[in-house]
């Protein structure tokens, strides 16, 4: 245990060394100068203006869309969308609720990019379900407080703890009572799917969800194949960047341009395929598809949560967040370390949909077997379903353009059992 300290604090002291080069020095600059963002990805058009869920995307195809807005226990005043039928509405019928919860750095219009036979947003509505889109805390239409701004530090003083803790119960109440107290299927994409698994463990929530479908469950993340992610993790970068003062983490702002330009001077690092390098490389998406995403879908959060995400990939097991040393730890958890979320004590009783793809960086296959074996080592056969596809990375199960044949039309059966 101390030979670990020693090291981390090695490695903390070397990123702090590069990042004071890479603000200092105008010499060191030669990837930054001759390079940007733009081309991290497929060649895009400018937009014109930002997608909005209700505004461009549902209004764009004539589905109907309300604006919601939920305060969270902790103060945060949270978006919530809601298409409550599609297109060509049947009068009389009483429609089942779902919540999609989106993954890291992106928010609710993730699920609505594509056509409305691509996109599971649409898809869910024609196919008869009430369909609500949460958007968590730091994304663009949840950026308003009780009492902060996203200018105090302490706005960003939070992970997916709270995300788990404060975020995912208020947006399910919100559901729920707007909905004839009817119980909830829940559908997560990454970390939407931690953030279920989480409350599940503590058996929290369970009151208010019908079924749960984990889309790259990211419960473990020790054994991720991502090098650009292993990397910024062992040296510890999201530490030295908050060690710095920085609190919040726009991944096409100027904060993640410095990360990206220390990254990428590791020559195993293709840092002009970034969606490759961190999500895996998918199979099946169109570039216009890609692009919707890269200029309107990627939001920011908090650095603190890039910590514990970072945290769980440098040590086995899910737990709550690591404040570094055992007097810390103590006044938060009182035990010197964080508390574990105790994923085989999920009751055996919630029915589940897990699907994961062969190419998945983050949610890797050794890493989601891990959490199969948790998961079904105790779950009730009929409540639990897998869905294995071996050509899909991590994004190609939200905007993949063969999503609906492959997942989605077999998710549905799924919710429509249950």
């Amino acid at each position: 245990m101390i030979l670990h300290h020693l090291m981390a604090r090695h490695l903390f002291v070397v990123s702090l060394l590069i990042l004071s080069l890479v603000f200092n020095s105008c010499t060191a600059h030669s990837w930054r100068n001759n390079s940007s963002l733009d081309d991290m990805g497929p060649r895009c058009e400018p937009s014109s203006h930002p997608f909005g869920l209700c505004k461009t995307r549902a209004a764009a195809f004539g589905y109907p869309c309300e604006d919601h807005m939920v305060t969270t226990e902790d103060g945060y005043i949270l978006s919530l969308k809601r298409i409550p039928h599609g297109v060509s509405k049947t009068e009389n019928t009483t429609r089942i609720p779902v919540l999609l919860f989106h993954g890291l750095m992106v928010d609710s219009v993730s699920w609505v990019l594509g056509t409305p036979k691509q996109s599971l947003g649409f898809i869910l509505a024609d196919g008869g379900f009430d369909v609500w889109f949460a958007n968590t805390r730091g994304t663009n239409s949840s950026r308003n407080h009780t009492s902060l701004t996203p200018d105090d530090p302490e706005y960003w003083n939070w992970t997916w703890d709270q995300l788990a803790a404060y975020d995912l119960p208020a947006v399910l109440q919100h559901v729920y009572d707007h909905t004839g107290g009817q119980k909830v299927h829940y559908i997560g994409h990454s970390l939407g799917t931690l953030i279920i698994l989480a409350a599940f463990s503590e058996h929290r929530l369970l009151h208010l969800v019908r079924s749960a479908v984990l889309l790259c469950p990211i419960a473990y993340l020790y054994k991720t194949k991502s090098k650009l992610t292993r990397l910024a993790t062992q040296i510890l970068l999201a530490e030295a960047f908050h060690f710095l003062g920085y609190r919040e983490f726009n991944p096409v702002g100027p904060v993640s341009h410095e990360i990206l330009l220390i990254i990428c001077g590791d020559p195993e690092i293709d840092c002009y395929d970034l969606f490759t390098a961190v999500m895996g490389p998918d199979c099946c998406l169109n570039a216009s598809t890609v692009c919707n995403f890269l200029q309107h879908a990627t939001q920011s959060t908090s650095i603190k949560n890039l910590i514990h995400m970072s945290q769980m990939i440098r040590y086995e097991g899910v737990r709550r967040y690591d404040y570094g040393n055992a007097k810390e730890n103590m006044k938060h958890y009182n035990q010197p370390r964080p508390p574990l979320y105790n994923l085989s004590s999920i009751p055996t009783h919630v029915p589940m949909f897990l699907t994961h793809g062969g190419q998945d960086f983050l949610g890797d296959v050794p890493d989601t077997r891990h959490l199969l074996n948790t998961l079904v080592r105790t779950h009730d056969s009929d409540n639990m379903e897998v869905l294995y596809v071996p050509d899909y990375a991590h994004a190609d199960f939200v905007i993949g353009y063969n999503a609906p044949q492959l997942v989605y039309g077999p998710m549905v059966d799924f919710l429509q059992r249950h």
